[in-house]
């Protein structure tokens, strides 16, 4: 049967209570705590005599030390418990327009209610680049759009490359940091005919530290100013052969074009940092894919999990004021629904083509699918990575994000103790990795995993300016990652990475490449970066700094 975003919330709690207006209007309002466990997200429903309804989608400011409750000794609004404090919220009050509709009127992303202490979600519009309008017209306006997409992204194809220059290192090669201690990221293994070679390069956008005069392959280095940060750079080729020639009936050979092309790698330090993830205003959404088998839909109903729609919860496209002055990066996440599922292989014939699933503050908007590579964050804010199993839909009530994207680059092997590749890596449509299984086609593209050192965990985020996901395996390898999946891919938006740096009032972005300046919107102060400043159509997910 058809559902609604709230049927899906299986561990909701949700209490009734008389309420009354300024005017001595009496009503009901019903209030859902969306997942207990999280606490982060409650929907309220308001019904007034006289029959006017209205829902409010409301974010805790202070999910770990506040809770939201009705009762009946304070009609006017809620109540925030926060320890053996109870803070009165006036939401019902307020003159001829209440305050929860003052707070809608204000079109906001986020309105302030309570001093501070709740937002209440507004819908807003989120931005979207010109390539993304393009395609999208095509996609949806021109008779069979899809493969002229298909041919755009043909165009685009090694448009985004590039490659550095490898000379001797000579006396003067700066020291990079990886592998000198248990602190920071491992190395890639590379080849040791480039053991004393350097990389120069154009296309970084990071300030980093002791890299002149070029980055010694595979080695990690120091973001300026940014403790717990570092950069890497790579070309596929320059991998140990032993890797390259390794698992061959289940990763293709690398041409010399992406052989050549540099990848750029940032690791972020969990001991020090804190993973995020919020939707789009638009993407992904929540009804059929169109790349799945007719046989797989269910013509009743309007979306494989039950739902066409996330109304009367908002996406902002944005991250909330609480987050935003503790955020240092974002970066983009993965497919549209559009191809967010599977037309080919084992995976499109069960689960209704198996499109991926997304939680964002422990509510579930599309189910995790077993079988798919999925980065998720717990209730203790630990980020985990690997291919969801039915069995751990045990942990869901402590999920606080997740997003899965297709199926893993790279695995950990318990009995070799090493980094192998996924099973799907060179199997076009049973992996789903998009382009053409003809064509093979390379593009820049997005990847994220997880490496250990010792008992330090590092989140990489990688982008491979011309590659197929042959290449991103044998990179993820090399890096020795216990997990490795695939993100998005095909242009800079879709790639974004943004790191920003703050001096007072002043609010500095830099960028992983130097051409997603291009991405974002300018005034004459400089970059104004999407997903921190205004909102954007697309998923992403956001680095933050751990509070300690």
């Amino acid at each position: 049967m058809p559902k609604t975003i709230l049927d899906l919330q299986q561990f909701r709690q949700t209490s009734s209570g008389g309420i009354k207006s300024d005017k001595g209007t009496q009503g009901i309002a019903t209030l859902v705590n969306l997942n207990p466990k999280i606490n982060a997200w409650y929907l309220l429903r308001v019904v007034w005599q006289g029959g006017s309804e209205s829902s409010y989608h409301l974010e805790n400011s202070q999910p770990r030390s506040q809770k939201l409750v009705l009762d009946s000794r304070y009609p006017s609004g809620l109540e925030i418990l926060e320890g053996s404090a109870r803070h009165p919220c006036d939401l019902f009050g307020g003159g001829p327009t209440n305050v929860l509709d003052q707070a809608r009127e204000s079109q906001v992303p986020y309105a302030s209610l309570c001093q501070g202490r709740l937002f209440l979600r507004n819908p807003v519009k989120g931005h979207r680049t010109r390539l993304e309008a393009e395609a999208e017209f095509f996609r949806k306006q021109v008779w069979g759009g899809e493969k002229v997409a298909i041919m755009f992204h043909h165009l685009l194809e090694d448009s985004h490359r590039e490659t550095a220059q490898i000379h001797s290192a000579g006396d003067e090669a700066g020291a990079s940091v990886g592998g000198k201690t248990q602190d920071t990221p491992l190395p890639a293994i590379i080849d040791s005919t480039y053991a004393n070679r350097v990389l120069t390069y154009t296309g970084l956008g990071l300030s980093v530290e002791n890299i002149h005069p070029g980055a010694s392959p595979g080695a990690w280095y120091s973001l300026s100013d940014s403790p717990g940060v570092y950069v890497s750079l790579i070309e596929p080729q320059l991998i140990d052969k032993t890797i390259l020639d390794g698992h061959r009936e289940i990763v293709n050979a690398l041409d010399s074009v992406e052989a050549s092309s540099l990848c750029y790698l940032v690791a972020f330090d969990l001991d020090r940092f804190e993973l995020g993830y919020a939707l789009g205003t638009e993407h992904p959404s929540v009804e059929w894919s169109e790349h799945i088998q007719p046989a797989m839909k269910d013509p009743k109903l309007p979306g494989p999990d039950g739902i066409g729609t996330i109304s009367p919860l908002v996406a902002t496209g944005l991250i909330s004021p609480d987050s935003a002055m503790r955020t240092v990066a974002t970066f983009t996440g993965g497919f549209k629904r559009m191809h967010g599922a599977f037309k080919y292989g084992e995976l499109a014939t069960k689960d209704h083509g198996s499109h991926y699933g997304f939680v964002e503050n422990g509510v579930v908007f599309s189910k995790l699918q077993p079988g798919l590579a999925t980065i998720f964050v717990l209730d203790d804010d630990s980020v985990q990575m690997k291919t969801w199993d039915a069995q751990d839909d045990r942990l869901l009530a402590r999920v606080k994000y997740a997003r899965q994207n297709g199926v893993p680059l790279v695995e950990f092997d318990d009995r070799s103790q090493s980094t192998v590749p996924g099973q799907l890596v060179n199997k076009w449509g049973p992996g789903n990795w998009s382009g053409s299984e003809d064509l093979k086609l390379r593009t820049i593209r997005a990847g994220a995993a997880l490496q250990w050192n010792g008992k330090k965990r590092f989140l990489i985020y990688a982008v491979f300016s011309d590659a197929t996901p042959s290449a991103m395996a044998r990179v993820f390898q090399a890096y020795r990652c216990h997990y490795g999946m695939h993100l998005d891919m095909n242009a800079l938006e879709h790639t974004y990475l943004a790191f920003y740096r703050r001096a007072g009032e002043q609010l500095f972005v830099d960028y992983l490449l130097q051409g997603m300046r291009v991405v974002d919107k300018t005034d004459s102060g400089g970059a104004v970066p999407r997903f921190l400043v205004y909102p954007d159509n697309r998923d992403f997910f956001f680095i933050t700094q751990r509070n300690q």
